[in-house]
């Protein structure tokens, strides 16, 4: 007999892919509440519409000094070097507002969802960017 695990699935109305649903559910998990603690899929600087402006998955008023972005395996690492240097950028345009920009690879979540937020919820990226 063959036992399938169940296939992990986002709901129809959530606005995201499904490594940055299990963040938000492993963020919930530990207490943090999405429009509270933390706000989903935030632009700053004019987001994905003006030139330098950038979409933050996670961006935190609890700590204000924190945001989290998932690093999408095709998204982030299979499209060029010119997307890893945008997320680079984000990283630093970040830093000069005071926010410490965590980001965690998709690989990761899928592996052990929660122990990579609690890493990033402690200011510790072990991305592929992290790492250098």
């Amino acid at each position: 007999m063959v036992v399938r695990q169940p296939t992990l699935q986002v709901p129809a109305n959530f606005p995201g892919s499904l490594p940055e649903y299990l963040v938000l559910r492993a963020l919930e998990k530990l207490g943090k509440r999405d429009g509270v603690d933390f706000s989903f899929q935030h632009s700053l600087m004019g987001g994905r519409l003006d030139k330098g402006g950038v979409i933050i998955d996670f961006l935190f008023s609890n700590p204000p000094d924190l945001a989290i972005n998932v690093q999408g395996s095709y998204w982030h690492y299979g499209l060029g070097p010119e997307v890893k240097a945008r997320d680079i950028i984000a990283r630093e345009q970040l830093a000069g507002l005071g926010i410490t920009l965590i980001f965690i690879d998709e690989d990761d979540i899928m592996a052990d969802v929660a122990f990579y937020v609690r890493q990033a919820l402690q200011y510790k990226d072990l991305s592929r960017l992290g790492r250098g």
